[in-house]
């Protein structure tokens, strides 16, 4: 019965009076990406786009943007939830509301919107829900997090096309990635910043559908 408690507590996002009480300064973090050496935070060059995307855990799907060219940064941290300025344990409680989300900052002249939603539906199952793969709670949901109406009508075109993809492949499975404006997004603590690579041989649970997204 614990154990059940436990599972459902995770999966179930809290309401203002359940959500954990959170706290008022930012959690340190690191200044400097890992890898480019280049300022996670704002601002940024004139002419770039930032977008946010969950797909599971964070460690993984940061290194699959920041690979990609024309991706200037990328940084990890929480939005979607209700605690402000949450710690990673608090998090994974699944009190807190929030998903792990990679933050990235773009060149549109480089690399799209669109080709960034094509790694996103292909490198993930978007059809999970509250989990992915054996990762379980809130935390790991897929969500889409818009900064522009442009974007929002992107991720929806992208969404629509993958679901037809599915349905063409006869898996039989919905999306349930979640697309809403982006609010508040609350960067992670320092390691979990380019985690993978500076723990090259670290956890990566990402394992996509096989299905192929028409949207780039």
């Amino acid at each position: 019965m614990f154990l059940i408690d436990m599972f459902n507590k995770k999966t179930v996002m809290p309401s203002t009076e359940t959500a954990l009480p959170g706290r008022d300064t930012p959690l340190e973090t690191a200044e400097t990406h890992f890898v480019n050496g280049k300022p996670l935070k704002d601002p940024y060059p004139e002419g770039l786009q930032v977008a946010y995307l969950g797909m599971g855990c964070f460690w993984g799907a940061e290194r699959l943007f920041w690979k990609m060219p024309g991706v200037y940064v990328t940084s990890v941290g929480y939005a979607g939830g209700i605690t402000p300025n949450p710690t990673y344990h608090e998090t994974t409680t699944g009190m807190t509301g929030h998903a792990e989300v990679v933050k990235v900052v773009f060149d549109p002249s480089v690399v799209s919107y669109r080709q960034l939603l094509k790694v996103f539906f292909e490198e993930h199952d978007p059809t999970q829900g509250m989990r992915q793969g054996n990762d379980i709670g809130t935390t790991y949901r897929s969500v889409l997090y818009t900064t522009t109406p442009e974007q929002a009508a992107e991720a929806q075109q992208g969404l629509d096309a993958f679901q037809a993809a599915l349905d063409q492949a006869g898996r039989g499975t919905r999306i349930t990635t979640e697309i809403a404006p982006i609010e508040d997004f609350y960067y992670a603590e320092d390691y979990h910043q380019q985690y993978l690579a500076k723990n090259p041989g670290g956890y990566c649970g990402l394992r996509g559908t096989g299905v192929s997204c028409p949207v780039a």
